[in-house]
This record gives structure tokens, C-alpha cells and sequence, in this order.
């Protein structure tokens, strides 16, 4: 694999390996009390729980307040800057004797992965209940169903949407757009002014702007993509990686390489819009920016205006049960009362970002707005591609998109690369 090293990859890696060695060194048990998946309730206790979500514990440290008041279990936080280095852990923690009690992970292939290596305990009979409380939305179970069975619960549900920084739209004399065209527009005005009209990254979030593109110029190229009748060098993809690669050339990005937070750069102005999903609500909240009055939301026009519907990327996070874990029952019952209606309500509050449980409302009229938007009839609800994406192709495409940010080269050779591996891949199955 080339060598595409910036130094944000490098400060990140640094990071996940101190985390690693920090997390190895701890238990990540709990003490054992906890029971052993008997299916009896267990007793209340600190499990061990690790995610890729670092930036995320004030919010967890919120819940483990709420979760104590209902005499529920708490969590032992350990998180993870590198999502590379966190996959790895997981997977390795397993051949240990000190298995996860409950962690993040991610839909699709990733899941079924370890599904299939009987790593995570089943949750049928939680999300049975959970359907007959009405308290999970219609086919959101799909998500975290095989062989006909459930496995780990929502930790969320993510809609993804442009952030902007209202005074620098103001000051710019720039209005929402309503097009693909007007939102370019935007961009040339920002950038003719001095301003970095969108954030980006070479990692972690290397793929948002290619599934952004793809799916807002072609969704059933995009949806071929992730079952292999469409190549990555086919023509629509070519077309969608051209339109990237010439906002890159127009300087439409920050510098990849720059390691301050997103939610600190769009505060500051230093980019007017970071496309993301709507957790980063909760992070812009927590450096006390106000939606409405110091940023918007919008839905991201279409790449091609002709198409039918409006295109929205959603991705569902899982809160999984390390199976033979030292407080496996302790963990299930945790997680069933994480889909209930005051854990909900507790992480709204704590988050800013809207429930997957549709018994709860946002606390943000902003949010609320534009994720009521993305779910109404104009609109075409896809996977965000990351788990919609086979793990082999996913790992090579990762480090090729991450190559493409960095240094804007011809798009083809990436393209390339990548169904190289889609090749190699979809021969097998």
C-alpha cells in the first residue's frame, strides 16, 4: 500500500496507541458481578465499555448520572480517537479473557462479522419488546437482524446534513441553497472573500464527500456499488469522483492535515460548512454555539437536479454485548433500557441530536427541522457508505480516499485501487 502519511494521521495514531495501551492494562469487566447472560436480571454494576467515539464522554458521563437515578448499571469509559486502532482492539480483546462488556461498533458486513463469530450476544427478546413499546421505528431492525435474529441495540441514529456557521453566511451575503449549483456558488463567493468553505478529513471521515457526491448524482450507482453490479470505474462513479476532485482543485477544503476539531473550526469561522452527521449538534452545542442563531442545518441539494428524489445519507450506530463477558446480563439489561423512553429522553438532552426511539423529541427546533425534512416523501433515505460497504473493500477504499484528500491526484488511479479489491472481493462470495 503507497505511503500517505500527514500529520494528523500520525497525532491520531499516537493517540490510539496510548489508548490502546492504556485500555489493555485496565479490566474491562467490571468486577464480575454481573452475571453471565443467565437471563435473570443482574445487579448494577460499572461496565467496561469502549468506543471509537472519544469526543462523546461528556455526554456519557451525563447518562451515567441518569442510569444511576434509575438504578441501572454504569458505564467505564475508554475511548478511541483512530477508528482503525479501535477496530482492532475489539477484535483482538476477544481472544482475551477480558472481553468487552458493551461497546460501539458499526452495521453491515462489520457486524455480521462478528455475528458470525459468535462475538456479541443475541438481543431478539430486547427487541421484541422494544417493538411492542413502540419504541424503535419501522425497519430500523433490519439493521441489526441475521438469520433471523437481533443482535446489539441502536446507540443512534445519524442523518447527514450540512452545518454552516450563520455569521459567516451573513457576512458573505449568502443564503441557504436550495441547489447544487447555488451551494457551488456559495463556495466560489466564500473562497473569492478568503474564506474555506467546507471542512474535510483524511481519516475517520475520508469517504463523506465521495458518498455525498455519488449518491446525489446517481443513487443506483451508489446502491450497485455495495452489491458489485457497479464497478468503481464505472462511468457515473468516474463522473462523481471528477466532481470531488475539481472542488478540491478550487480549493474549496481545508487542509486535511489540520488537527483542530471540526466543531472548534466551524465556530471560529474558519470553515462556513462541515458536512456531517447530526451528532455534531451535540459538539457545537458544547462549545455553546446556539442553533438558529450561531449555526443552521441544511439538507444537501442534489449533485443532479433531474433526479426524483432528494438524496439523504442515514447511518445507525450499534451498542453491543460482548458475548462471555464478565457482566454480559448486566449489559443486556443496560441496553434495554437504553431503548426506552427516559434513556432516550436522557441522551437528547445530553446530546442535542435526535432519538432513534420515536417516542422522544429533539430538544433542538433546528435538528428537528431538517431531520422532519430528510424523512418526509421528497426525500430518498440511503446507508451511509461506510457500513453499506464489504470490510475488505471498505479497508482499501479507506486508504485510498484518505491518499485522494490529501493530495487531490488523478481520481482514476484511486478508482483503480478500489475495485481491485471490489474484484477480489466479490469473486469469493
Amino acid at each position: 500500500m503507497k505511503q500517505y502519511k500527514t500529520k494528523a494521521t500520525l497525532v491520531a495514531a499516537a493517540a490510539a496507541t496510548a489508548l490502546l495501551l492504556g485500555a489493555c492494562g485496565g479490566g474491562g469487566g467490571g468486577g464480575g458481578n454481573g452475571g453471565e447472560g443467565n437471563g435473570g436480571e443482574a445487579e448494577p454494576t460499572a461496565l467496561g465499555f469502549f468506543t471509537d467515539k472519544a469526543a462523546w464522554e461528556p455526554q456519557f458521563d451525563v447518562m451515567n448520572e441518569a442510569s444511576e437515578g434509575a438504578d441501572q448499571s454504569t458505564l467505564s469509559f475508554t475511548g478511541y480517537s483512530d477508528s482503525a486502532a479501535y477496530d482492532a482492539f475489539i477484535k483482538q480483546a476477544f481472544r482475551t479473557n477480558d472481553k468487552p462488556d458493551i461497546f460501539t461498533w458499526h452495521t453491515g458486513g462489520q457486524l455480521e462479522e462478528l455475528v458470525e463469530a459468535g462475538l456479541v450476544a443475541e438481543t431478539t427478546d430486547l427487541w421484541a419488546e422494544a417493538e411492542a413499546n413502540g419504541d424503535v421505528p419501522e425497519g430500523l431492525i433490519e439493521n441489526y437482524t441475521y438469520d433471523g435474529k437481533q443482535y446489539c441495540v441502536p446507540l443512534n441514529v445519524v442523518y447527514w446534513v450540512m452545518y454552516y456557521n450563520k455569521q459567516v453566511y451573513a457576512d458573505n451575503g449568502l443564503e441557504v441553497p436550495a441547489t447544487w449549483d447555488e451551494l457551488m456558488s456559495n463556495a466560489q463567493t466564500l473562497v473569492d472573500n478568503g474564506v474555506v468553505p467546507f471542512h474535510q478529513m483524511n481519516f475517520i471521515f475520508e469517504f463523506v464527500w465521495f458518498q455525498t457526491v455519488v449518491a446525489g448524482s446517481d443513487p443506483d450507482a451508489y446502491v450497485g456499488l455495495q452489491d458489485g453490479s457497479v464497478s468503481y470505474t464505472d462511468p457515473a462513479i468516474v463522473e462523481a469522483m471528477d466532481v470531488w476532485h475539481q472542488m478540491q482543485t478550487d480549493g474549496y477544503f481545508i487542509d486535511p492535515g489540520v488537527t483542530t476539531d471540526p466543531q472548534t473550526l466551524l465556530q471560529t469561522g474558519e470553515v462556513a460548512m462541515a458536512n456531517f452527521g447530526t451528532f455534531f449538534t451535540g459538539q457545537l452545542n458544547a462549545l455553546g454555539m446556539v442553533p438558529d442563531e450561531d449555526y443552521g442545518i441544511f439538507a444537501i441539494p442534489n449533485v443532479n437536479p433531474d433526479l426524483e428524489s432528494q438524496q439523504a445519507i442515514v447511518e445507525t450506530g450499534p451498542l453491543c454485548v460482548g458475548a462471555g463477558s464478565a457482566n454480559e446480563q448486566a449489559a443486556l439489561d443496560y441496553s434495554a433500557w437504553w431503548m426506552g423512553v427516559d434513556a432516550q429522553n436522557a441522551w437528547t438532552e445530553a446530546f442535542g441530536d435526535v432519538s432513534f426511539n420515536p417516542n422522544v423529541e429533539s430538544p433542538d427546533p433546528a435538528l428537528s427541522a431538517v431531520v422532519g425534512q430528510v424523512t418526509g416523501p421528497d426525500f430518498q433515505i440511503q446507508k451511509r457508505w461506510l457500513e453499506a460497504t464489504p470490510v475488505p473493500i471498505y479497508t482499501v477504499a479507506s486508504e485510498e480516499f484518505g491518499a485522494f484528500v490529501t493530495n487531490n491526484g488523478d481520481p482514476m488511479v484511486h478508482l483503480e485501487a478500489i475495485q481491485a479489491a471490489a474484484d477480489a472481493y466479490w469473486a469469493d462470495q
